[in-house]
């Protein structure tokens, strides 16, 4: 490979942001609107000839001029990209990648979470990660006849995901939660796995377990493969319900519980394919109608707006006492500042 150089590509250099999406595109890829560093090579003549990109602890967002492969040039910005992200402190890492080039990226020392065909692949750099995660799991499994599970964000924690936890657990003899860790919401994970911990104290036949980075959430799942919106939600569908089909198996899982979404297009989409796919791998989906309020659905989203408008009084008729007691002590002020901060707290 030549001696080509290779930098940072700041969110103001309009310029080389516009090759850089001139070289994704001849791939047929968009570049991520979730991304947090951004590389480019240079030719002689400071053209760029190659790219790549880091969201969190995940690569992404690869291209390589048609005139250069074959020269070794993905394998250094992928190395760059490595040296960028054990610089910040992540050594365990992810990336996204078209199923023609999972080799490539194993001969790199990735190995494969979950795939599907024609579509997307997900890996890591860690050989045994995910079963590692899977081993850890099954000290909480429980031999049970009726054994079921649900996925929440819960930001915050409110009676509509009260309501259904409790409604899974009194249908069934146990159920398993699992708190999506990322944190990419305006209340932080640790708030958020605490709010739901407290709130479902008074239930002996639930566990809470931290998702880890295995169940990606709407927010960082890479949409540049993808031609359209819809496209995205589908693949997203897909490779969280691959990958939970294998965490449903180290459980015992037979039942997931999913909220209905009248509001979401996202989720509806979700929920679909899950009503679909799930009973294929011997799994229910059992979709619950959402609690309401005066007509309305519950959702995070009310109640983030009640927080930003500073009406406690709607606020405690959307939430269990324990998440109120949260928002109106001193350690909820910070998050209380950042909701009022946002311009906009309705998020589909």
């Amino acid at each position: 490979m030549s001696d080509y150089a290779i930098s940072q590509v700041h969110p103001t250099d309009k310029q080389t942001l516009a090759q850089v999406d001139q070289l994704l595109d001849r791939e047929g890829i968009r570049r991520d609107k979730n991304l947090d560093y951004i590389c480019a090579m240079y030719d002689d003549n400071y053209n760029v000839i190659a790219t790549g990109s880091c969201f969190g602890n995940t690569l992404r967002c690869f291209a390589v001029h048609s005139d250069h492969q074959g020269e070794g040039i993905l394998n250094a910005v992928i190395s760059h990209l490595i040296d960028v992200q054990f610089s910040r402190g992540n050594i365990h890492l992810f990336l996204y990648t078209k199923c023609s080039s999972a080799k490539f990226f194993g001969d790199l020392g990735f190995y494969e979470i979950a795939r599907i065909e024609g579509q997307i692949v997900f890996m890591e750099n860690r050989r045994t990660g995910f079963s590692d995660y899977l081993k850890a799991l099954e000290k909480d499994k429980v031999q049970a006849p009726k054994v079921a599970a649900l996925v929440m964000n819960a930001n915050p924690f409110t009676l509509g995901h009260q309501y259904l936890i409790e409604k899974a657990a009194a249908e069934n003899d146990f159920l398993h939660i699992f708190i999506v860790s990322e944190d990419a919401s305006l209340v932080p994970f640790s708030i958020r796995k605490k709010l739901i911990m407290d709130g479902t104290s008074h239930l002996h036949n639930v566990c809470c377990h931290d998702s880890g980075p295995y169940i990606i959430s709407n927010a960082t799942f890479p949409s540049y493969f993808q031609k359209d919106e819809e496209a995205v939600i589908e693949s997203h569908a897909m490779l969280d319900l691959t990958v939970f089909t294998k965490i449903a198996a180290a459980l015992g899982i037979h039942r997931r519980y999913v909220g209905e979404e009248p509001n979401s297009l996202v989720t509806g989409i979700y929920n679909t394919i899950m009503e679909k796919k799930l009973p294929e791998h011997g799994i229910a989906c059992v979709i619950v109608p959402r609690k309401t309020f005066n007509g309305t659905v519950i959702s995070a989203s009310t109640v983030r707006q009640a927080i930003k408008d500073g009406n406690w009084e709607l606020l405690s008729r959307l939430v269990p006492q324990t998440t109120l007691n949260f928002f109106q002590s001193r350690e909820g002020e910070p998050i209380i500042e950042k909701i009022r901060g946002e311009e906009n707290v309705i998020h589909y």
